[in-house]
């Protein structure tokens, strides 16, 4: 599995709520016209985005798709047909935006039911199995998942781990999450 995650903060000029309204009608649209290979998606507000653009609060959008070949279609479906006019009328208000494609590797895809995100790199030294391993007692756990970004597509660290509490590690930058969508 494979997620298309989408950072964006609004512009000055439009309140928070009217931004999250139309972010939701998007996010209700796309689910009720799914593409091929689109299976959900996530939205939440952060206090913080976790990439280098900018320090301002934000949303970061997660879209759950079956594999690489949904890229192409999930880009297209999300700006024309019935989702252009919803996907619009947010990127209207978006200041700016910056994305990163990520896989699961040990854990839930639950995102909805995360409220901690934590970014974090594989200590050095450190081979990928011991560290997957080491994060067994922690993604055995419900709505828990680890994703690392891929090809090094993204401005942020190698690791997302998802969860009800933060990950405590070397090298993490946590933020709480407040669920948009679903709601």
């Amino acid at each position: 599995m494979l997620a298309y995650v989408f950072w964006h903060w609004p512009i000055p000029d439009i309140d928070d709520a009217s931004y999250r309204t139309l972010l939701q009608i998007f996010h209700e649209t796309l689910k009720a016209n799914p593409p091929r290979g689109f299976l959900r998606s996530v939205a939440f507000a952060v206090s913080r985005l976790p990439l280098q653009t900018t320090s301002q609060p934000g949303f970061e959008d997660w879209y759950l798709l079956e594999d690489s070949g949904a890229l192409d279609v999930i880009n297209h479906a999300a700006v024309s047909g019935v989702c252009e006019e919803p996907h619009n009328q947010v990127a209207r208000y978006a200041a700016g935006g910056t994305a990163g494609l990520y896989r699961l590797r040990a854990g839930s895809e639950d995102l909805a039911g995360a409220r901690y995100a934590t970014w974090l790199s594989k200590p050095e030294g450190l081979s990928y199995a011991d560290f997957y391993s080491s994060l067994e007692s922690v993604t055995s756990e419900p709505s828990v998942g680890v994703w690392q970004r891929q090809m090094t597509l993204g401005p942020t660290t190698e690791f997302a781990f998802y969860g009800a509490k933060v990950l405590e590690s070397e090298s993490i930058t946590s933020n709480q999450l407040e669920l948009v969508w679903p709601k």
